[in-house]
């Protein structure tokens, strides 16, 4: 079973700037999905990878999509030029995508994010409705379930607060 929970929580630790996008978004907002792998944005400057590799060194990162599965080596040269890295570790995929389609680049990504307390941490994960935005661009088979419970959620919510105002109306 896939710990990627605590790859994120490595991210946390090792203050790698990233936002939480995907399923496990999804889940952090409320959806009962199941995920297999992790995918976030995150800010692709040398620095930053850097703290991402340091992050997952003891958990044999390698770059899943190459045929021969080569290990995540990665120095400031190496850096430039990437925009995605699609990695397998010992604890599961951590996808980290450069931008997010339909919304864009890690910069408009994060400032369409939240903070959010989780279990693991605090941490930045894509609102419910760039989330919405974001899986209804992607259009996948898969996002569809994800599309029906997100927007239940958004209308609950709405729901809840409009409950709220009149509650807190005056008498």
């Amino acid at each position: 079973m896939p710990d990627i929970d605590l790859l994120l929580q490595r991210l946390i630790v090792q203050k790698v700037e990233f936002v939480v996008v995907g399923g496990f978004a999804a889940v952090a907002h409320g959806a009962a999905l199941m995920t297999q792998d992790v995918d976030v944005a995150c800010r692709f400057s040398p620095g930053n990878l850097l703290r991402l590799q340091a992050a997952l060194s003891d958990l044999h990162p390698f770059h899943r999509m190459t045929p021969s599965h080569l290990p995540l080596r990665l120095t400031r040269t190496r850096c430039k030029g990437l925009k995605n890295l699609y990695l397998a570790t010992d604890w599961g995929q951590l996808d980290c995508l450069g931008e997010v389609l339909g919304l864009g680049g890690y910069d408009k990504v994060r400032k369409q994010s939240v903070v959010l307390n989780l279990e693991i941490g605090r941490c930045r994960v894509l609102s419910l409705d760039a989330l919405i935005q974001a899986k209804q661009a992607m259009s996948r088979p898969r996002d569809h379930e994800a599309l029906q419970q997100l927007r239940a959620i958004r209308e609950q919510i709405g729901k809840s607060r409009r409950f709220q105002s009149f509650a807190d109306g005056p008498v």
